[in-house]
């Protein structure tokens, strides 16, 4: 039944009132989660089982521990359960060194390792005769104490070479197989002799043996021990004249000599001098050096003559009597020599023979003695100088010597110049400071110039032209750089374009290995992932550097200013013929040229063919646009130091006007392009450090 129409019901929102009614909620018993992860163990369980593979494990004797770890494993005896994947395996057995290696588990259902494991050293205890002798063990010298035996020695397992020597024992190599597990090993040995016994007598008695002219403190009659090979027995006895007799000695054997019947001298002199070592000769004939011991005939006019290096020569008649032995010390005269050094600065420190010796303003006269000297002079903040003097008994000899600061003997240090075998002459730039970008208020400025200094700490040399096209084709023999409007760009002389930035670094790269060069740029599928700017290797020239070359002036240049704003000068038009740009040979060919300007060529021109800059580089200013090694950004104006960019980027800077450029904005200096890709009017030069 339908509510009359005159009837309206009207609807009232009621507060909330909870209801009293409990809230009911699901519990979970203890055996429903115990049974639930049971469950979930087991087909955690069944899931391993399934996806684990096989894995035996051999080792070359009983082990005592085996741990792996990587992720779960299930041992079951010497195999194991293990899911695909690396594991380190530790293995301790016992008298064995630990292995710890890893292992990689392969999808294949069963596999197997086996293991060597190597023994603990073992010792050896070295009984040798005599216990002096030098011991090396494997060809490594080994130190062991003098006079002490036995030695005891710890080697690894396996085969070792032992060889000893002495000086006057026969050398003996021995073989041995060390068991090692910690078990000591004796070995005895005793080295041949390497002298033979030589019995020696004479009439009289009494007189001292010298072998080799060495004392051997026995007298005859008395046996002696000769070294092997062949040798000098003297016999030397006061008022006899010494008996000398060579022998061919053998190790081992027993050499009896015939009896010698010494000779009474006329006369004997013992002969010392200062220096010792002296030179003598006896009526022109050399008998020795002092001291000496000399047999001389009696009532006989003879000359004698002692001489050593420096020292003047001295004469003297002999006339003894019969029977006479005398002594006598002859001290030999210094020779001395003038020398006089000069230095610059004056305070500069001057040594002879690590000696120093005081000069005055800078000049000293000095007397040496006639040998080798060593002169060093030095300063603080300048490069030290070292020289050999052999001062002439008579002869006033002068040593003049300017040092050089630190910075001048590091450029002195440096070639000038360098040339690759490919034709690239590069000149040593010793860059200071240049201030990159342009004035807000220069005309043709455009965004990306900030204007900020680069200074340099680092030496380069730059090449002095553009990479040509027969230089590049030594390197890609097939590189083509095309033409423009029938105008060859490919011709040998000219300079290589259509060189994207990948492609110049990978010449330079070409370039270092050719010159055995470490290479700078690092390269994966033709393409540079870093480089490495400690290198020497040849590379693409910074921004910093290429705008310290094109632009800043030597002081006796820089009177309207130390900074070019164009490659000529201040002001357009440049002069004729001064740079390739866009002239009017192009000006059916490209928009904008220089009005009225002629450089005889409509494209690009052979390089060099226009005069170099006061820097000594060609076709800086035009030619062709360059690549540079930097990474392209817009630059804050804070300074750099031996910048070369940012880390990373997309784009690679271009700097320099080409043939195809005529307007104000691109023949400035401070001009900055960038990209990635090889342009037709877009080269490149190369440029490397002189120095780390």
């Amino acid at each position: 039944m339908s509510a009359p129409d005159n009837i309206r019901y009207q609807i009232q929102a009621a507060p909330f009132e909870p209801s009293d009614a409990p809230v009911t909620s699901r519990r979970w018993s203890v055996s429903q989660a115990l049974l639930l992860l049971a469950t979930a163990v087991a087909l955690m369980l069944l899931w391993f089982l399934f996806t684990a593979k096989s894995v035996r494990l051999e080792f070359s004797t009983p082990t005592q521990s085996i741990d792996l770890r990587g992720g779960f494993v299930l041992s079951l005896g010497d195999v194991f359960l293990l899911r695909q994947g690396e594991y380190q395996l530790v293995v301790e057995a016992d008298k064995y060194d630990v292995l710890s290696t890893q292992i990689q588990v392969n999808a294949d259902r069963n596999q197997q390792f086996f293991f060597e494991l190597v023994p603990n050293p073992g010792v050896l205890k070295l009984q040798v005769e005599p216990s002096s002798a030098s011991l090396r063990v494997d060809g490594e010298d080994v130190v062991t104490e003098a006079q002490t035996s036995p030695h005891l020695l710890t080697l690894a397992a396996g085969p070792h070479t032992l060889e000893f020597s002495h000086p006057r024992y026969q050398t003996l190599v021995e073989e041995i197989d060390i068991q090692g597990l910690g078990q000591e090993q004796e070995l005895s040995v005793t080295l041949p002799a390497n002298w033979s016994n030589v019995t020696v007598r004479s009439q009289p008695p009494e007189a001292a043996i010298f072998i080799d002219g060495e004392a051997t403190g026995i007298e005859t009659p008395g046996t002696v021990e000769a070294l092997a090979g062949e040798r000098l027995i003297e016999l030397r006895l006061p008022g006899f004249r010494t008996h000398q007799q060579r022998l061919l000695s053998a190790a081992g054997e027993t050499i009896a000599l015939a009896p010698v019947n010494l000779i009474q001298a006329d006369a004997q002199l013992s002969l010392t001098s200062s220096p010792t070592g002296a030179a003598v000769t006896l009526d022109g004939q050399y008998v020795g050096k002092t001291p000496i011991e000399l047999d001389l005939a009696s009532r006989a006019n003879q000359q004698l003559l002692v001489l050593a290096k420096g020292y003047a020569a001295h004469r003297q008649p002999l006339n003894l009597p019969s029977g006479s032995i005398s002594k006598q010390n002859i001290t030999l005269e210094r020779l001395e020599g003038t020398l006089t050094v000069e230095t610059r600065p004056p305070e500069a420190r001057v040594r002879i023979d690590g000696v120093e010796v005081s000069t005055s303003a800078g000049v000293e006269r000095l007397r040496l003695p006639v040998q080798s000297h060593q002169v060093d002079i030095d300063l603080v903040g300048y490069a030290g100088f070292t020289t050999t003097i052999d001062p002439l008994p008579g002869l006033d000899q002068q040593l003049r010597v300017q040092l050089l600061t630190l910075e001048q003997a590091r450029l002195a240090a440096l070639q000038p110049e360098i040339e690759t075998r490919f034709g690239h002459l590069l000149r040593l730039q010793d860059a200071d400071q240049v201030n990159m970008g342009a004035s807000r208020r220069e005309p043709g400025r455009r965004a990306n110039e900030t204007l900020r200094t680069a200074t340099f700490e680092r030496l380069f040399y730059l090449a002095d032209r553009e990479v040509t096209n027969a230089q590049f084709r030594a390197f890609a023999k097939g590189h083509d750089s095309g033409s423009f409007e029938d105008l060859s760009l490919d011709e040998d002389d000219q300079p290589v374009t259509g060189v994207s930035w990948h492609e110049a670094a990978a010449y330079c790269n070409w370039l270092s290995e050719q010159e055995s060069l470490a290479p700078v740029y690092q390269m994966e599928f033709g393409k540079v992932i870093g480089s490495d700017p400690g290198a020497l290797g040849y590379r693409l020239p910074t921004e910093a550097e290429w705008a310290w070359a094109a632009r800043r002036l030597p002081p006796n240049l820089s009177a309207d200013g130390d900074h070019l704003r164009f490659a000529w000068g201040e002001t357009l038009p440049p002069p004729e013929r001064f740079e390739n740009y866009a002239d009017r040979n192009a000006a059916n060919m490209i928009g904008r040229v220089i009005f009225g300007y002629n450089d005889n060529y409509a494209a690009v021109a052979p390089v060099a063919s226009y005069a170099a800059s006061h820097k000594g580089l060609y076709d800086m200013g035009g030619n062709v646009a360059e690549w540079m090694h930097d990474f392209y950004e817009i630059p804050t104006e804070d300074p750099v130091l031996d910048h070369v960019g940012p880390s990373s980027g997309e784009y690679h800077v271009i700097r320099g006007a080409s043939w195809m450029h005529g307007t104000i904005t691109e023949l400035r200096l401070s001009f900055r392009d960038y990209g990635i890709e090889g342009r037709q009017d877009l080269g490149f030069r190369v440029a490397r450090y002189a120095e780390r």
